[in-house]
């Protein structure tokens, strides 16, 4: 017997494509695309990269679980989540810069709506910690107003939603030992070893 669903012509990925980016652009022309996202492939393994109309808003690493933090970004921010990875290409091309060691400090729009209260103004101070260099959690918690809060800064890091663009790889223990890392100790060494070239 044979299979009647052999004789169907294949999709035609093209006309997919084709059809997925009309889907896009009359979402993003209506208003209702709040949250784009695409996957980047990078030396590090793959990074969901997603953005809000405010700006980038999650960078996730697939340990993370890439649905997980999909559905969490559906619950916390709108459901109206579409792939749309054009509406990221400048995002992907400062990350590919990065990673590629031509691209030091990141020039995007962030959309930080994901941390609040002492978490945001830590993720405020990561950010100046300049490209090479590492910063202890302690030093980072007194820049913060609290310097005792040695163990919140940690928080705040391993909860940082846009990792690589907010440098929190660069925040170690006063001892120089790494601490630790949402994408896992062995990336935030990657990281800090590309960064010290």
């Amino acid at each position: 017997m044979t299979n009647p669903f052999a004789m169907l012509p294949l999709a035609d990925e093209e006309a997919d494509r084709r059809l997925h980016r009309r889907l896009e652009r009359s979402a993003e022309a209506a208003g209702l695309l709040d949250v784009a996202y695409r996957t980047l492939d990078t030396p590090v393994g793959p990074l969901l990269v997603a953005a809000t109309p405010m700006g980038l808003v999650r960078i996730a690493y697939r340990v993370e679980g890439h649905d997980a933090v999909l559905d969490r970004l559906a619950r916390e921010l709108s459901p109206r989540i579409l792939h749309a990875p054009e509406r990221l290409d400048r995002a992907s091309h400062e990350l590919d810069e990065y990673f590629a060691g031509r691209r030091t400090a990141f020039n995007l729009p962030l959309d930080l709506s994901l941390a609040r209260g002492f978490r945001r103004k830590v993720l405020a101070h990561l950010v100046r910690i300049a490209y090479g260099t590492t910063a202890s959690y302690a030093a980072i918690a007194k820049a913060s107003g609290s310097p005792r809060a040695v163990r919140a800064v940690g928080s705040a890091c391993a909860t940082n939603p846009l990792p690589v663009v907010v440098p929190c790889h660069r925040v170690v223990r006063s001892d120089g030992a790494l601490g630790g890392y949402a994408g896992g100790l062995d990336v935030k060494r990657a990281l800090l070893d590309l960064e010290r070239g």
